[in-house]
């Protein structure tokens, strides 16, 4: 099923599809993702099913305003500069998960890889349902969906509903940054190396 994002609907819509531990496909600022819930161990299955992907691939988790302090045990200065410096966008930040948390995303460490995606929509959804589970909205190996027909195209059935937000203003996967220890650039994304280093200087 296919909803526009802008549609009054679409929350609702997603966050029973969310509810009955479904996987949907939502619109971000980088590129189309596929979403669960991460405290549904069946839903992260799904997850990465749909994407053929395994566990030694866990997913990162996307929140709103006020959620990272909930799964994480701790934020780290780096991390804080980093959240304040490019939240909401295109930065991904791998801090200690909390240990209390609950679920099972896959084989992770002891780690959770966090961020706050700049899309009315999407926080709109995390705020009415809490964090997701969100991975890129692609076959794994193949290119990220910039439009929700590219994301249907590959994944089909396996997403239940698909909101339909329009081409992705970004196109670019986001810069992933471990802070767990010493700050390192894990992936080179949207935002550059230089800019990420004099947000943590």
């Amino acid at each position: 099923m296919k909803v526009p994002a802008s549609d009054q609907r679409a929350i609702a819509l997603a966050s029973a599809a969310i509810a009955r531990g479904e996987v949907i496909c939502l619109p971000t600022d980088t590129v189309y993702g596929i979403g669960a819930d991460p405290f549904n161990t069946d839903a992260v299955t799904r997850l990465l099913t749909a994407k053929s992907r395994t566990r030694a691939n866990p997913p990162p988790v996307l929140v709103a305003e006020g959620q990272a302090e909930e799964l994480s045990e701790e934020i780290s200065p780096a991390a804080r500069a980093l959240m304040e410096a490019f939240w909401p966008g295109a930065m991904t930040i791998v801090v200690p998960a909390r240990a209390s948390i609950g679920w099972d995303l896959g084989e992770t460490n002891g780690t959770v890889a966090l961020r706050m995606p700049d899309s009315d929509t999407t926080l709109a959804l995390l705020r009415a349902v809490g964090p997701l589970a969100v991975t890129s909205a692609n076959q794994h190996g193949q290119p990220p969906a910039t439009a929700v027909e590219a994301a249907m195209d590959q994944l089909g059935g396996a997403v239940s509903l698909y909101l339909d937000g329009g081409p992705s203003a970004g196109g670019v996967a986001s810069t992933i940054v471990s802070v767990v220890g010493e700050p390192t650039i894990l992936r080179q994304g949207a935002i550059s190396a230089d800019a990420v280093w004099q947000a943590l200087a």
